[in-house]
């Protein structure tokens, strides 16, 4: 990095930071454009089936997300190893994250994908709306090794600071994501409605071709990192190839250090699973309708701020392995302070243009009252999406930034305590107590957790009980 001992400036910091993140900031966004070009395909099917690609892919991502957790602090272990200069630790660790993905799909995505018609038969959704959300998330879990894959390589890319690896792919893995949903959501008969013709001979699958096409574009978007991974020149530098056996010691690490942060990750998708389909899925499709429209535009704002997490993880991690853990501080608060400049826009663009934006959601020949509906519903969540940017960004960014440090069991406890005291408890009592609100109550309980939630982390990062932890060897005894 070439950092001076002085310390560093704003622009400096920004600098740095922004060299860090765009590139993983493009790819979080990619992720959710992709979510989004689905959901927006579907939508052109009918309401019922935008309800379901949201609902199948919610339930089919909830083990993933534990997953993912533990696949994320990755990133932590090979930057800590970078910034060591601990060329064992760093491929072992990378193995482990490889050998971890491959034994999570045997073990938990393909047990869960029998597990999926048992789950969606408990909710009290129409027969139409259950059929269609088993479909897309059976072919989303059965087919999640690709999934984990690219999650154990981004991360291994995030923490060797080489981000742009990852965002070439998932550029090209959305281009492929795109054409597949076309092709396969509406076969031979095309979509009319914007003027795009058929395919000759491909039948129409709906729901399921959106799944099909979404693994279809992971598949594309593992090939360039995998094919690096494995390449000539990591091997040269980090002994990449040589390392591919086993991993045992690096995975129990990678359980005790990754545990916390999968159940904090994996706990708030569980919680917001059962907020959308069972607290706003109370009150029916439209509901469930409208809450998708409104959490892609969610995304669409959080998921850059995503990727500033992620440089913040990676950016600490390095500063720790090199012994300047201030330095890394300083450049987590510059990667807040741009994340919530980016999220606080992206809430007064949702309130603001609230009717449009969900305007886009509703299918051309969905009913005028369904219509006024889906817009009158979802106007009130976009209000309360809009209330929260701020602080997502701020607790997005500090989460980040203490897993980094591996400080991940205390953010886990917390958000497990907040999550189902105020997003499912507080949510119920809404539900339960002010009916009247209908969908907005459970909403407004959601939109309490996330203020909370940044703060509490916000205040656990400025502490500053992290400093002084270590995931890998200092850089004198590395060389030793």
């Amino acid at each position: 990095m070439n950092d001076s001992t002085a310390p560093e400036t704003w622009r400096r910091s920004a600098s740095i930071v922004w060299a860090q993140a765009w590139p993983t900031a493009i790819t979080m966004l990619s992720y959710t454009l992709m979510q989004f070009v689905d959901a927006l395909m579907v939508a052109q099917v009918s309401p019922v089936a935008l309800a379901a690609q949201g609902n199948g892919a919610i339930w089919s991502f909830a083990p993933l997300a534990f997953l993912f957790g533990v696949l994320s602090v990755v990133n932590a272990f090979v930057a800590q190893s970078l910034g060591a200069g601990d060329r064992r630790a760093l491929a072992r660790h990378a193995w482990a994250g490889v050998w971890t993905a491959l034994l999570a799909w045997l073990f938990v995505m393909l047990p869960w994908a029998l597990v999926l018609p048992t789950l969606f038969s408990l909710l009290d959704h129409e027969p139409e709306l259950r059929r269609l959300e088993t479909t897309y998330a059976q072919i989303l879990a059965a087919g999640a090794l690709l999934s984990l894959g690219s999650k154990a390589m981004s991360n291994v890319f995030f923490g060797l600071h080489r981000p742009r690896v990852i965002t070439i792919a998932a550029i090209l893995g959305n281009l492929a994501n795109g054409t597949l949903n076309y092709v396969l959501i509406f076969g031979e008969e095309g979509l009319p409605a914007w003027g795009l013709p058929g395919i000759p001979g491909v039948p129409a699958l709906g729901v399921a071709g959106a799944a099909l096409g979404t693994l279809g574009g992971v598949a594309v978007e593992l090939v360039l990192p995998m094919s690096l991974f494995l390449g000539r020149t990591l091997d040269e530098r980090w002994g990449i190839r040589r390392a591919w056996r086993f991993p045992a010691p690096e995975i129990r690490r990678l359980l005790k250090v990754g545990l916390p942060a999968s159940v904090q990750f994996g706990n708030e998708i569980v919680c917001w699973a059962i907020f959308m389909t069972v607290l706003v899925g109370h009150f029916g499709t439209l509901h469930i309708t409208a809450g998708w429209a409104t959490l892609r535009y969610m995304h669409l704002s959080f998921m850059p701020a995503a990727g500033f997490s992620v440089a913040a993880t990676s950016l600490l991690g390095r500063a720790i392995g090199e012994g300047r853990p201030d330095l890394g501080k300083r450049r987590v608060r510059t990667a807040v302070i741009i994340a919530a400049s980016y999220m606080a826009a992206c809430g007064l663009v949702m309130a603001i243009f609230r009717h449009p934006l969900l305007g886009v959601f509703v299918p051309d020949d969905a009913s005028a009252e369904s219509a006024a509906q889906i817009l009158a519903i979802g106007s009130g969540m976009m209000i309360c999406a809009a209330v929260f940017q701020l602080f997502d960004a701020v607790g997005i960014v500090y989460i980040g930034g203490l897993r980094g440090a591996g400080d991940t069991l205390v953010p886990g406890i917390v958000t497990l305590a907040l999550a189902w005291g105020v997003i499912v408890g507080g949510g119920w009592a809404l539900v339960r107590f002010a009916p009247q609100l209908e969908s907005l109550g459970p909403w407004i309980a959601s939109s309490v957790y996330i203020i909370v939630l940044g703060v509490v982390m916000g205040l656990r990062f400025e502490r500053g009980r992290w400093m002084g932890r270590r995931l890998v060897p200092a850089p004198e005894t590395a060389a030793a």
